[in-house]
């Protein structure tokens, strides 16, 4: 089967349009998948921990219990999400392998009844028949970048990244200890449990914002609307655990 340099070296477009591709540079946001697991780190640190220590100040633990703990789930939480980042984008890549060995053989076994899905897909686009029927003729003669279609507008899929499901593992694991040293923070320094979540709630608050406005920035929401729901959200977890654990203990 031809590989994707033998693609490359088979595209040929008009000299004129080559030049005007040469001359022109699109920005997009390319890392959107890195983002995603960034954010889904950092969320889940700066927001679990930070309950934990709440809910612990609210049971009048000492800080070094708190921070004992929080440390523990630290640890814990970024094994357990970078565990579950890892799965994810691990079985993500099975199904994609799955279903192109299914396409590879339905292009062999029904090549017509294919040809006739990707003419279908290109009417769809509004293409007519007298139009799509050379770019049909086109794909089956060269079956990989015919498996190629029918993988991205067929099916909806994209190769994934071999590396993917450990660059994801290590990135949401690492954004979720990063975030969750955040809370923790202050009951390094202050004895007092109930002083030092003061301190905790005030540079979390802090950092949710931050982390909130940078969020809806990468995703092209509105950043100020993404910083105060990421910040009202994280408020109302501690607060629920500082409360729960006040009636508890009473």
């Amino acid at each position: 089967m031809a590989t994707d340099e033998d693609m490359i070296t088979r595209i040929s477009i008009e000299p004129e349009k080559q030049s005007l591709l040469d001359h022109h540079t699109e920005k997009h946001f390319t890392a959107g998948e890195v983002v995603r697991d960034i954010i889904i780190g950092v969320s889940d640190g700066l927001t679990v921990p930070f309950a934990l220590a709440a809910g612990l100040s609210g049971a009048n633990a000492s800080s070094s219990i708190v921070l004992t703990a929080g440390i523990a789930e630290v640890a814990a939480g970024a094994i357990s999400m970078g565990l579950g980042g890892y799965l994810a984008a691990k079985s993500e890549a099975d199904h994609y392998a799955r279903e192109m060995k299914r396409e590879q053989e339905e292009i062999v076994a029904v090549p017509e009844t294919e040809a006739a899905e990707v003419a279908e897909i290109l009417a769809q686009y509004g293409v007519e028949p007298h139009e799509y029927s050379p770019v049909v003729n086109a794909l089956r003669k060269n079956p990989q970048a015919w498996l190629d279609f029918m993988m991205r507008f067929e099916l909806g899929l994209e190769k994934p990244d071999p590396k993917r499901a450990l660059q994801s593992a290590f990135t949401i694991a690492i954004a979720y200890v990063l975030g969750g040293l955040v809370p923790l923070f202050p009951y390094m320094f202050i004895p007092q449990a109930l002083n030092a979540v003061v301190a905790s709630a005030a540079i979390t608050l802090i950092a949710l914002f931050i982390f909130g406005y940078a969020k809806g920035h990468f995703t092209g929401s509105r950043p100020f609307r993404s910083a105060f729901e990421t910040t009202f959200i994280g408020a109302i977890a501690s607060a629920a655990a500082f409360c729960l654990a006040k009636v508890v203990q009473h």
